[in-house]
């Protein structure tokens, strides 16, 4: 525990105080935390208006004065990857925040496949058994919501054992233990998810006020607001013939192939997790300014109904995030939906184009995708197989922040098409060492359409680093789509074994468009 040096009062992270002390450290500093290596450090948090504050961390050391509400904030210059050392804060007293490590940091965020605890992934025993490494330092951001910016969230920090790391988030784990294989530094790993959560519950206000296409999310929480007194106090009365109805559709859909239905929830209103930007004040804004090395993010389940909006609005997020960091070009990487539920129409899918989306949001810069269209649960919405989700993130870290060139970031990726008679061509990126597909003689998972826009099955054959797709129903095929579906058939791959993320040819109105 940490400790003012003269007494023996602890100090939590929750603003970082006793009853005396009037200097106090933000949430996120603490016993066995890890900063980031290489960048200015800042370090922050309240004192008395106009009192001096000193940092001190390794040789490096800093000053300033708290302003007239108390805020202060001091940066600390760079330092290597290093430690254990002591962080001291000297004002009128002083602070220790004990056993620091200088290494990487990683911001873990999103709903409820990043929240999903290590102890319930695949193979978690032998796993959980050998988490004994003080190297990777793990912080949990407790759920929390609000309906304005806080300055101060509940976070703990520990080193990763056997006992603290079953119940932290599996990709994140997996995540921080190849970078931590690869890079020998500590890692620290700042998880902040919250299951069910869409993603405008974790973004600045503004973004959502400033932007028309985002004005329905606001309405539509105004408009639960007003009704949530009367359907609140209705609640109760209705809900045995809500669980009623639950069971049958979840029945329903069951013997469909589908994911059940989302049990009956109090109405949403005050404190719902649904709270646009209720996140984003609670868990994520006490955490800025402190330095990470980028962020990594599993979410969009919660806003697959709206995938068309969403190529507009994870955008959003992530230039909102990078602003508020002051840094345009914070990492950010992230997992592409798996697949799940049994084949549908593949012209009909929510999950494929929420998918659309995320491949589109590569158009911005130092973004990457980590493609799971194979290690998916078509029963289970949140998959056990969690490690080559947090492996295939570490790969694009690993190659685009850490100079790991020999490391294949990403499967291929679709890059255009070309007619060629009764055929199209398809070319990729991302193709490293070649284009393979699992069975050679069946390259499976492409539909075509003629004009008529109605998709069949396709025969498809890898020449060079193009695929060919082809029907003999279709002799004048004008769009390809591939792996296009809530849990489609897939086969294409590069020579790392990785993935192709799904893709269309077309530009065709999908299902989602115009819902907002």
């Amino acid at each position: 525990m940490s400790r003012r040096c003269i007494g023996a009062a602890v100090f939590s992270l929750v603003f970082i105080s006793t009853a005396e002390s009037q200097v106090r450290l933000a949430s996120i500093f603490g016993d066995n935390m890890i900063v980031q290596r290489d960048v200015p450090i800042p370090v922050w948090g309240q004192a008395p208006p106009g009192a001096t504050i000193t940092i001190r961390l390794s040789y490096a050391t800093a000053s300033t004065s708290a302003d007239n509400e108390g805020n202060w904030k001091a940066t600390i210059s760079k330092l290597a990857a290093g430690g254990p050392f002591d962080l001291t804060v000297v004002s009128s007293e002083t602070l220790i925040v004990r056993n620091v490590l200088v290494g990487e940091v990683w911001l873990c965020s999103g709903q409820s496949n990043m929240e999903f605890r290590l102890d319930r992934s695949d193979a978690a025993d032998s796993v959980i058994a050998a988490a004994l490494n003080p190297k990777i330092r793990l912080c949990t951001v407790q759920r929390a919501v609000s309906e304005t910016a806080q300055i101060s969230a509940k976070a703990s920090w520990v080193e990763s054992s056997p006992t603290t790391v079953g119940r932290f988030s599996a990709v994140a784990y997996f995540f921080g233990k190849k970078l931590l294989e690869e890079l020998d530094v500590p890692v620290g790993l700042v998880h902040a998810s919250w299951g069910g959560t869409a993603a405008e519950s974790w973004m600045p206000p503004m973004v959502l006020a400033d932007d028309s296409e985002f004005a329905p999310i606001l309405q539509r929480w105004q408009s639960d607001l007003k009704k949530f007194p009367e359907l609140n106090a209705t609640f109760q009365d209705r809900l045995p013939a809500l669980m009623a109805q639950w069971r049958s559709d979840s029945a329903a859909a069951a013997a469909d192939g589908k994911a059940p239905p989302a049990r009956p929830q109090l109405p949403r209103g005050p404190g719902s997790r649904d709270t646009p930007s209720g996140q984003w004040n609670a868990m994520i804004h006490p955490l800025i300014p402190f330095a990470v090395k980028g962020v990594i993010w599993y979410q969009g389940e919660a806003n697959a109904s709206r995938a068309y909006q969403y190529r507009r609005l994870f955008p959003a997020l992530i230039r909102s995030w990078r602003k508020t960091w002051e840094n345009e070009k914070l990492p950010f990487y992230y997992v592409q939906l798996p697949n799940l539920f049994r084949q549908p129409d593949p012209s009909k899918s929510v999950w494929a184009e929420l998918r659309e989306s995320q491949l589109q949001t590569l158009s911005l810069t130092n973004t990457g995708m980590a493609v799971t269209i194979d290690v998916g649960d078509s029963m289970d919405i949140h998959p056990r197989n969690k490690k080559p989700v947090g492996e295939r993130l570490a790969r694009i870290a690993l190659n685009k922040d850490y100079g790991h060139s020999q490391v294949v970031p990403s499967g291929p990726v679709y890059a255009g098409y070309r007619p060629d008679g009764a055929s199209i061509r398809i070319s990729f990126s991302e193709i490293d060492g070649g284009l393979l597909a699992r069975s050679v003689d069946n390259i499976t998972g492409f539909v075509v359409a003629g004009e008529d826009r109605i998709f069949v099955s396709a025969r498809a054959k890898i020449e060079a680093n193009e695929v060919v797709v082809w029907c003999d129903r279709v002799q004048q095929p004008v769009a390809v789509r591939y792996a296009w579906g809530d849990n489609p058939e897939w086969s294409l791959m590069n020579a790392a074994g990785l993935p192709a993320s799904p893709f269309r040819t077309d530009d065709w109105p999908l299902t989602t468009f115009g819902r907002k």
